[in-house]
């Protein structure tokens, strides 16, 4: 590894909200280009004062050029003021200011009007930006790692109304945070094992993280690290293979998904049935056909069998826990009880989607 992307690695690694890399502050930039500006000061000084014998004093009885003349004269040239008192005389003196000077005088204004008030408007308005932000997070989704999952699970999310401003990813891979960006999404740059880029992430105030990098091992750390910073955040995790999911689960995740074995069983499953392929795909495939939604109990399904209700009901939570449709204990439907269905991905006029028209939920407060 070189010595840059060294660098790189260690400065992605402490976590850098919206930027791939370590950005100096804007009193740095400034204060690296007032050097710049002093240096073409100085070395403008220098040559006039060199070239002292090409130039007339006007005030001056014996027309002689001291250093503080030469500063004066340059100071009043380089700033575009310049008042004639002193003037460059000679051929030699008038070439020096018509190829050196004059550029130097245009680096010169560049270096301290343009490029400081550059520097002072994007970055300064960028770190107000941040400083607002961090005010403002909580209670928001934290995704770790933006590859295709990150950006599936993002999709998801968004497309069933989350704001994407309620949504941090945690990244180190400046393609990662272009595609990040692109998204409209909040970034941090850094290595999610690293508390403290997880803190930058807002992780003690997330609601929910989802942890979706290409390696179990750091999968496994990074939810052991969010559980840690935050005790009561749901967490759903990704792992590569089964065998590391209990692991997962102990290390503090609600939900793990098996990334590997999930593609398998649809690979065989399109093989021995092509139709139940196609099915399957439809009902992971957002915006078309089927779906697979979470729904509120209505009053009007409240005490009815699962299967008597208008979708096709999969799946009962009662009290936090999942029952499958057919298990006698959820033999009829009780307030507080929330569905789980197969139902049109758009609302059609012979399917109407229940709570779209005014209908009472039969939550718990009811």
């Amino acid at each position: 590894m070189s010595h840059t992307d060294s660098e790189g690695a260690r400065s992605s690694s402490r976590g850098k909200v919206n930027l791939p890399e370590r950005n100096r502050s804007p009193w740095w930039q400034l204060g690296k280009r007032l050097l710049m500006a002093l240096g073409i000061l100085v070395g403008t000084v220098a040559l006039v004062y060199f070239d002292r014998e090409g130039y007339n004093d006007n005030g001056d009885p014996t027309n002689t050029i001291s250093l503080i003349d030469a500063f004066y004269y340059t100071t009043v040239t380089l700033s575009t003021t310049g008042y004639g008192d002193i003037a460059p005389a000679s051929d030699n003196a008038r070439l020096i200011n018509a190829l050196v000077i004059t550029p130097a005088r245009i680096a010169f204004l560049v270096l301290l009007i343009g490029t400081t008030l550059e520097v002072l408007a994007s970055q300064g308005r960028e770190l107000i930006r941040i400083a607002r932000w961090r005010k403002t997070v909580g209670h928001h989704i934290v995704v770790v790692g933006y590859g295709t999952k990150g950006r599936s699970a993002v999709e998801t999310l968004v497309n069933n109304g989350y704001d994407r401003e309620s949504v941090v990813i945690v990244d180190p891979s400046a393609t990662a945070l272009a595609e990040a960006h692109a998204d409209g999404l909040a970034v941090v740059t850094g290595d999610a094992t690293r508390r403290e880029v997880l803190r930058r992430a807002g992780v003690a105030d997330a609601d929910q993280v989802i942890i979706t990098t290409d390696r179990d091992d750091s999968n496994v750390l990074a939810t052991l690290t969010v559980r840690q910073l935050n005790p009561d955040a749901w967490i759903v995790a990704a792992v590569r293979e089964q065998e590391n999911a209990p692991l997962m689960r102990q290390s503090g995740a609600n939900s793990v998904i098996t990334s590997s074995d999930a593609v398998g069983r649809l690979l065989g499953l399109s093989t021995l049935s092509p139709t139940l392929g196609t099915v399957m795909e439809d009902l992971l495939t957002y915006g078309e056909g089927l779906e697979v939604a979470e729904r509120e109990l209505l009053v009007s399904e409240v005490g009815k069998q699962p299967q008597g209700v208008a979708d096709q009901v999969i799946a009962v939570v009662r009290d936090e826990k999942v029952y499958r449709y057919f298990d006698p204990v959820v033999a009829l439907l009780a307030r507080g009880d929330r569905l789980v269905v197969v139902r049109p991905a758009k609302e059609l006029p012979w399917a109407p989607r229940p709570g779209t028209h005014n209908e009472d939920f039969a939550s718990d407060e009811d």
